[in-house]
């Protein structure tokens, strides 16, 4: 990282890698599967998505938003085709668990749950080996935002293609790009790695989940 860039606004992100931005002459957050990323300064959050769903969510009052990136785990095709209980009722903790994080820490640090703006991006089946866990996701983050009555400004969700985001939560703006080709089938490589870490997974956190 440039030894010039400042701290995270916002405790908590010492972790995520941010990083001097040429191209769009700003400091950047890049997050990755399972990460998010929260601050009031003038700052993009970016991320490449293929299967994963990101939400992008803003107080444009106070001035504070950020992105997360998850997907939802899964054990066995077969116990998910069954309706399995303890595993469809995992896999929405999980989602819960992504979202509540997010929100929560806007809220903490001075955002108002009635001013929540969300944008929502990704689920793509860019993996035709891989069951349609993109389909999951997509159907999950609707019903969460439904259910929370937040309120949605802009969705692009579903197709088989990558994308990049580009988030910029003091304004809101998103800058998005379809990618057409994955070189050396790093993303599905990733992807494919973080779906198999998050299986069967145990969901703890101290946050009230739904």
């Amino acid at each position: 990282m440039n030894e010039n860039i400042a701290p995270p606004s916002v405790e908590g992100f010492e972790s995520i890698k941010r990083y001097w931005d040429k191209q769009n002459n700003i400091v950047t957050a890049k997050v990755l599967p399972g990460e998010y990323y929260v601050t009031r300064e003038n700052e993009l959050i970016t991320t490449v998505l293929g299967s994963c769903i990101s939400a992008c969510i803003r107080d444009p009052i106070s001035g504070i938003g950020g992105m997360n990136h998850f997907m939802l785990p899964e054990t066995s095709k077969a116990r998910l085709q069954a309706g399995d209980e303890a595993v469809v009722g995992n896999a929405t903790r999980y989602g819960n668990y992504a979202m509540e994080h997010l929100i929560n820490i806007i809220l903490s640090n001075g955002g108002k749950r009635k001013n929540l703006e969300v944008k929502l991006f990704g689920g793509g089946k860019i993996i035709p080996t891989m069951s349609d866990v993109g389909a999951r996701n997509i159907q999950f983050v609707l019903d969460y935002v439904d259910a929370e009555a937040l309120r949605l400004l802009a969705q692009d969700l579903g197709d088989i293609y990558p994308r990049k985001v580009n988030y910029y939560p003091q304004t809101g703006k998103v800058k998005m790009k379809k990618i057409q080709d994955i070189h050396n089938e790093t993303l599905a490589i990733r992807e494919k790695r973080y779906f198999n870490s998050i299986k069967d997974m145990p969901v703890e956190s101290d946050i009230e989940l739904f």
